[in-house]
């Protein structure tokens, strides 16, 4: 029965997992590489299978062995070359970490900068996600966008450090802000 959750997770039938739950699936069941239906719902964009999936009890801050959480998988998919701003809310307001690292350190923010999904790098800078976060290499968001050239991301990441004390070149002010940045993203948003 778990096969047949993962599958409706990632189709997004939030009326089969509705269903496949209430017949006894598992909630926090994993797949061979240990993702939770929650987790193949969030990387789809599947707003609904994943309000479905957290009513259910579903854990929102699980883990897969290699880190990954429901909210890295909503915060950019590689495959459809976007993040899923309305999952990450949801997942965030139902207790998900804005923070959790994956694999090398990553966090969700550096996931959707690196992708260049301005919408989900504005979302998540708004609601506290740590701005000046380095991974395991000491890379921030703001370097893995410059890296692609997203600028409207770049500007969104260097006016959020600059809100918070650091400069153009990197260096941190004894000033340190205390507020957490709000930024605006002016530029026309991007179509996948």
């Amino acid at each position: 029965m778990s096969q047949e959750l993962f599958a409706a997770a990632q189709a997004g039938d939030a009326a089969r997992v509705k269903a496949l739950l209430e017949s006894g699936a598992a909630h926090d069941a994993t797949d061979e590489a240990g993702e939770t239906a929650l987790m193949h719902a969030a990387h789809g964009g599947h707003v609904a299978a994943v309000e479905v999936l957290i009513a259910a009890g579903a854990d929102v801050n699980a883990k897969s062995p290699q880190g990954w959480t429901a909210l890295a998988k909503a915060a950019y998919n590689g495959d459809t070359e976007r993040g899923y701003v309305e999952v990450v809310e949801i997942l965030h307001k139902a207790g998900a970490n804005l923070d959790e690292r994956i694999f090398f350190g990553i966090t969700p923010l550096m996931l959707a900068a690196g992708g260049g999904d301005g919408a989900v790098v504005e979302w998540l800078i708004n609601n506290g996600a740590d701005v000046l976060a380095t991974n395991d290499g000491g890379r921030t968001a703001r370097l893995m966008a410059n890296d692609k050239f997203y600028v409207d991301v770049i500007n969104l990441l260097t006016e959020a450090e600059r809100q918070l004390g650091v400069s153009e070149d990197g260096s941190c002010s004894s000033t340190k802000s205390v507020v957490k940045p709000q930024v605006v993203n002016l530029m026309k948003p991007t179509t996948h």
